[in-house]
């Protein structure tokens, strides 16, 4: 775990939720009295202050930092606030429901990062919340091939051990090779392998297969011609990178998030949110080794206000 929020030695749920209320009382709120709350609190800790503010003022905390607070710091606030397998249900929900195309990538991202424990803890979030299940909408807003990955990752529960089979490696190397060659990505053996298989097993394979063939498989699938550039060939990428390598799957989705004309700002909440208590830590080198720019330094620059004060909390900078 290399997490990067700052947590004090001891924490009073109650000193914490009546701070919050006084924050938001009156005329104006405190913002900055919010972040130096939330922004150093785990997740087992917020619930506990959200417990301790509905005791005290019999109102949902949450709701009430929602009706005042505004724009990206709001979203940042209302994503951390949440229990990690309610958020995931929420930033899923959010992304199947973006009608016109999907966000298939935030759905890969989870099924394929979160360990088999917390994806089963988000599909159960996600029924409670929403009274269908994850699947369900999954498969109602996707068609064919995409529908038959996506549905395969979500609904696995891999082994979590680090036992490998070199010679089943050897072999499943073997079948993503043809499939790539006879441009049959969508083979169900491919989505067998990549959605049942542990990802000590699958990096295994990944690994063959860039012994065999002398190119990581995601370049691979990325230098296949137009005709390769499916939906279908992306998804499958995204699921791959993912399962091979999440460090560097986030670092670029930080850097795209920063680059480009306009932040994109919920893929830079969404990251920074989701893995400040797990491995932001080692997203931070990484993207600091690629990018020979400290990512606070390119959060700071690309973001302005309480927003761009509470992301830098979560980041561990200290004023």
């Amino acid at each position: 775990m290399t997490s990067t929020i700052v947590v004090p030695d001891h924490v009073s749920f109650v000193d914490d939720a009546e701070a919050l209320q006084r924050a938001v009382q009156g005329w104006g709120t405190n913002e900055k009295g919010i972040i130096s709350i939330l922004g150093h609190r785990t997740a087992a800790q917020r619930q506990h202050i959200r417990l301790a503010y509905h005791e005290l003022y019999q109102e949902d905390l949450v709701k009430r930092l929602e009706s005042e607070l505004s724009g990206d710091f709001e979203k940042a606030v209302y994503r951390w606030i949440l229990d990690p397998a309610d958020r995931d249900a929420v930033l899923a929900n959010v992304a199947i429901k973006k009608l016109v195309n999907p966000d298939y990538h935030v759905v890969l991202e989870i099924a394929c990062i979160r360990s088999p424990e917390e994806l089963l803890a988000v599909r159960r979030a996600y029924q409670a919340r929403y009274k269908r299940s994850l699947e369900e909408d999954v498969a109602a807003h996707t068609t064919g091939d995409i529908r038959k990955l996506l549905v395969a990752l979500v609904t696995a529960f891999r082994y979590t051990g680090e036992e490998i089979n070199a010679r089943l490696a050897k072999s499943e190397a073997g079948i993503l090779h043809d499939a790539i060659k006879d441009k049959e990505l969508n083979h169900e053996e491919v989505i067998r392998i990549v959605s049942t298989r542990s990802k000590a097993q699958v990096m295994a394979t990944f690994n063959c297969y860039r012994d065999d063939q002398g190119t990581s498989i995601t370049k691979k699938l990325l230098g296949e011609g137009d005709d390769h550039g499916t939906e279908f060939s992306k998804a499958l990428r995204t699921a791959i990178r993912c399962l091979n390598d999440s460090k560097k799957y986030f670092e670029k989705v930080l850097r795209n998030a920063v680059k480009r004309v306009g932040t994109d700002e919920d893929a830079l909440t969404r990251v920074i949110v989701t893995r400040a208590e797990k491995d932001l830590k080692d997203i931070k080198e990484y993207y600091y080794k690629r990018n020979s720019v400290p990512l606070e330094q390119a959060v700071a620059k690309d973001t302005s206000g309480d927003y761009k004060a509470f992301l830098l909390t979560l980041l561990g900078k200290e004023d």
